[in-house]
């Protein structure tokens, strides 16, 4: 024996890689994104909601555009007349020539919407022949908010073209506290968006169907039964204990400034 190691043997080639089925295809880059913005009201959701990538196409539900007034003066911001109920919004989400220009859609509110998604369901599903109901619950056991929760679901197939178009959907929600069951131990309670639970949960699957769902809430702190807040706001992009969140790209809670686009430089960069 010399000791010596004898040397590696030469490596082969790798094998030419051959051609993958028409199946497969490549990672597309990252386009339009679909937002949640939920909160307490007068926090600033709708003044967030137009700074979006512009131009910005407002169905302004709750009549929140007229009330900013000056606030929006230079902004690339456009409502969509004549949103009275559902029928009026999906034709319009359905002519989709008029869309062109658009590059964002806000809804203002989804919670609004959702209302609206209940009159036509009591309008137009009857119990029976000629036999309308005057409540959800009219239908029977969890039977009318099926109904709501289909019809809801033909709203998010609108949105998503407009989405494969290119176009961003940001939906602005108001608040709600719900009790959260714990597998591990106490329940406690938080922020949700504020639209229908239960089996047929409309607020769930608008969290699935979300890219991102942003909580915006104020700074409070409580001693001895009493808060106190300094005023200041943030937006969570990730779930805490205090309130439902999510974002596919951010991590870190952001400090929302009056007017600030910070959010929408975070999750667009450049292609503002």
């Amino acid at each position: 024996m010399t000791g010596k190691t004898a040397p590696p043997p030469p490596q082969q080639p790798a094998p030419p890689m051959q051609p993958l089925p028409a199946m497969f295809g490549k990672i597309e880059e990252s386009g339009a994104l679909r937002i949640g913005l939920f909160g307490p009201g007068g926090i600033g959701k709708t003044s967030l909601a137009v700074r979006a990538p512009g131009p910005v196409a407002v169905i302004d539900l709750d009549k929140s555009l007229p009330v900013l007034g000056p606030q929006l003066k230079g902004l690339d911001v456009y409502p969509v007349k004549d949103m009275t109920d559902l029928k009026s919004i999906r034709k319009a989400l359905q002519a989709t020539a008029n869309w062109s220009a658009i590059k964002t859609i806000v809804i203002d509110s989804f919670t609004r919407l959702e209302e609206l998604i209940v009159a036509h369901t009591l309008a137009t599903v009857p119990i029976s022949p000629n036999n309308f109901a005057t409540s959800v619950e009219g239908y029977g056991y969890g039977k009318g908010f099926t109904h709501v929760y289909e019809a809801f679901l033909k709203v998010l197939g609108d949105l998503d073209f407009h989405v494969s178009e290119g176009r961003n959907v940001v939906l602005v929600c108001h608040d709600c506290t719900e009790k959260v069951p714990n597998p591990t131990g106490d329940d406690w309670i938080r922020y949700e968006p504020r639209l229908q639970g239960g089996k047929a949960s409309i607020r769930l699957r608008t969290k699935e169907w979300l890219d991102h769902l942003f909580f915006i809430g104020y700074d409070v702190n409580v001693k001895k039964g009493k808060a106190t807040s300094s005023g200041s706001r943030a937006i969570y992009p990730v779930e805490q204990a205090h309130c439902m969140a999510k974002s596919r790209t951010l991590r870190d809670t952001i400090v929302y400034k009056e007017h600030s686009t910070e959010l929408w430089d975070k999750l667009f960069g450049n292609s503002k």
